[in-house]
This record gives C-alpha cells, sequence and structure tokens, in this order.
C-alpha cells in the first residue's frame, strides 16, 4: 500500500480519470479508485468529501484541461482559423478522455463558483475568438452556443457509435466544420 501521506489531490484525480477513460464514469468508485491508488478507502476522507465531491473536482479539472487546450489551439490564429484548430482540439479532447470529457458536462449548483468559473473560461475563450467576426453581442452568444453543440453532438454520437454509415468520421467532421463556418460569413458578411 501506498503511504497516505503521498498521496495529494492531483494523484486522486489522474487516477479517478484513468478509470473513467478506461471504463466509464459508472465505474468510478470510492473502492475502485483506493484500489487504483493502492490505499484503504477511508484514506480518500483525507482528501475529498466522499464520490459526489470527486464527481465535482473531476468536472472542474476537465474544464480547465480542455480549456487549456482549446487556448492552445487558437493561440496565434483568429477568425476561421481559431475555430477550425479550436474545433478540431475539442474533439480530440473528447475522443482521448472520453470519461473526463462526460465530467466537463457536470451539471453545476448555482452557489459553486469554482466549477461555475472553470466553465466559464472556455465561453470566453470562445466568444473572444468569434468577436474577429464583429458580431453584435448576442449573435456572439448564439454563435458560441451553436459551435459548442455541434461539437458536443459530434463527439457524444462518436463516442455512442451513432454513426454507423461507412463514411469517414473525421471527413464528415471537416464537412460540418467548414458548413458551420461558411454559415458565419454567409449570415454575418461584416465580419470579413
Amino acid at each position: 500500500m501506498a503511504a497516505r501521506n503521498s498521496i495529494k489531490l492531483n494523484h486522486i484525480l489522474q487516477a479517478a480519470t484513468d478509470i473513467i477513460d478506461e471504463k466509464g464514469v459508472e465505474e468510478l468508485t470510492l473502492a475502485s479508485l483506493a484500489q487504483k491508488l493502492e490505499i484503504r478507502s477511508p484514506s480518500l476522507y483525507n482528501h475529498v468529501d466522499g464520490l459526489q465531491d470527486i464527481k465535482r473536482q473531476l468536472s472542474i479539472y476537465g474544464l480547465k484541461q480542455l480549456c487549456s487546450e482549446l487556448m492552445r489551439a487558437a493561440i496565434g490564429r483568429a477568425g476561421d482559423d481559431a475555430l477550425r484548430e479550436m474545433a478540431k482540439a475539442y474533439i480530440v479532447f473528447a475522443r482521448s478522455h472520453p470519461g473526463l470529457y462526460e465530467m466537463t458536462l457536470f451539471i453545476s449548483v448555482d452557489d459553486d463558483a469554482e466549477l461555475n468559473q472553470a466553465g466559464q473560461e472556455i465561453v470566453e475563450l470562445v466568444t473572444q475568438v468569434l468577436r474577429a467576426y464583429r458580431l453584435e453581442e448576442s449573435h456572439t452568444i448564439h454563435m458560441a452556443r451553436a459551435f459548442r453543440s455541434f461539437l458536443h453532438g459530434f463527439a457524444s454520437l462518436e463516442h455512442r457509435g451513432g454513426f454507423g454509415l461507412p463514411l469517414d468520421l473525421d471527413e464528415s467532421f471537416n464537412e460540418m466544420l467548414e458548413t458551420f463556418l461558411a454559415g458565419l460569413h454567409v449570415r454575418f458578411p461584416q465580419g470579413q
């Protein structure tokens, strides 16, 4: 068994991420996490307040990881190029970390400032990139929602095997992305 003092929250989150990415969110229990960490389940309470707290922490961790990937993809880019690279980074993240990605969808309670802030950072990044299109503020928000919706829809359907036709999924994704970008230019020509 590992020494209790050597276990830190980041170790717990990484071990939990490994479990949910490999086996699914439903397989995450205090017992499975303790086994992965080679500690006894009660030792986890030195760092977290139970399974619900671990899931909350995973949500924050996942949102921060996703935001970091999106930011890395957007750096040095603007407009279509930035959105294109962010979209690809989003799908790579969802494919690479299916369980952690699922945790980014964790429903926050209104008074959870830390969780809300982690989600808000992604919204701010996307809206900042969309400002290159010189949209009215309300249209910027609508397009940020549309961008997230098509990315999440594709990621979710792909993960659940929802695309049964024998066509390349990356090609389908690129077609969808290019259609979204073309639609932005047609709908909001002042942004060109």
